[in-house]
């Protein structure tokens, strides 16, 4: 597999002050948001943030969009960090997510699978489990693309999105998204 970098520096410029979490669930938009507690008929259409000064904060609704067969959550707040709540929704299913907050250089990666995490990276304590096999070819390469190891929201965790769901997050796919916006109970 011969992958390409990706350009993360939209959300490492002018969205790097911002928290965000974002999660990739292999279910349907509706399951995803029962799963977390919320009421699908309740949140409403709305686009992903354009201007880094409409970005959601902690409270703010969440985003939920489809993607293929993947339900996208954008979640202004930690939720893709809170390893009870992604082992809960990948019950069945598959999860990715990763979530960061670039003023602290701060960042988390997790893929899990029918309820277990499969990997995890935890900020500046890097790995929280040994690199699955399934991923050591694609570990590999991102090495070799971000040779000193950058952090994971400059680019690596977008590759290895892409790698378990299929998904290319790029600014253009992101920005170009409708989301439908809610609050949980």
């Amino acid at each position: 597999m011969t992958m390409q970098p990706v350009d993360a520096s939209w959300l490492c410029g002018e969205y790097g002050e911002e928290c965000y979490s974002f999660i990739y669930v292999r279910a349907t938009p509706e399951e995803v948001v029962g799963r977390l507690g919320g009421r699908w008929e309740e949140f409403t259409p709305g686009p992903f943030p354009d201007d880094p000064d409409e970005f959601p904060t902690d409270g703010d609704p969440l985003g939920v969009t489809s993607i293929g067969e993947w339900t996208f959550v954008f979640d202004p707040d930690w939720t893709g960090t809170d390893e009870k709540v992604i082992t809960r929704l990948s019950k069945g299913t598959r999860l990715v997510s990763q979530a960061a907050l670039g003023i602290d250089d701060t960042d988390y990666f997790y893929w899990c699978e029918d309820g277990e995490i499969r990997y995890g990276w935890g900020g500046d304590d890097g790995p929280l489990t040994e690199v699955p096999v399934e991923l050591a070819d694609t570990m590999a390469e991102i090495d070799r693309l971000y040779p000193g190891a950058p952090r994971l929201y400059r680019g690596p965790a977008f590759l290895l999105v892409e790698h378990l769901t299929g998904i290319r997050p790029t600014e253009h796919l992101l920005k170009g998204l409708t989301l439908r916006w809610g609050r949980l109970i």
